[in-house]
């Protein structure tokens, strides 16, 4: 539905609604009603300000979803690299530290 039919309706669910309705359950229904065309009226408006309201928001949406994805595949294999490399650093320290210790520098000269 389009907004201005979504406005049409809310307004004659509003009318309804104020001029009093059948009885409890009419009420219900009618606010029911008024609170979900209000709900489309609105989740419409704010698609439209976002700019996803054209037909190539569903590609657009789809597209971010992929980027988005691809970032945080990229985000984790660095952290994954970083402490792979760390661990690397530490075990050179280590090796260093007991080839220092035993004395193998000195019988490399």
């Amino acid at each position: 539905m389009t907004g201005a039919a979504t406005n049409r309706v809310l307004a004659r669910l509003i009318e309804q609604g104020a001029g009093g309705g059948a009885g409890e359950h009419a009420d219900r229904a009618t606010l029911r009603a008024i609170a979900e065309e209000a709900g489309e009226l609105g989740a419409t408006r704010a698609l439209a300000r976002l700019g996803l309201s054209d037909a190539d928001a569903v590609a657009d949406v789809a597209q971010l979803r992929e980027l988005l994805a691809a970032w945080r595949d990229a985000k984790r294999s660095a952290w994954r690299a970083l402490w792979a490399w760390i661990a690397r650093v530490m075990a050179a320290a280590l090796l260093l530290g007991l080839a220092v210790k035993l004395g193998l520098a000195e019988m490399v000269r």
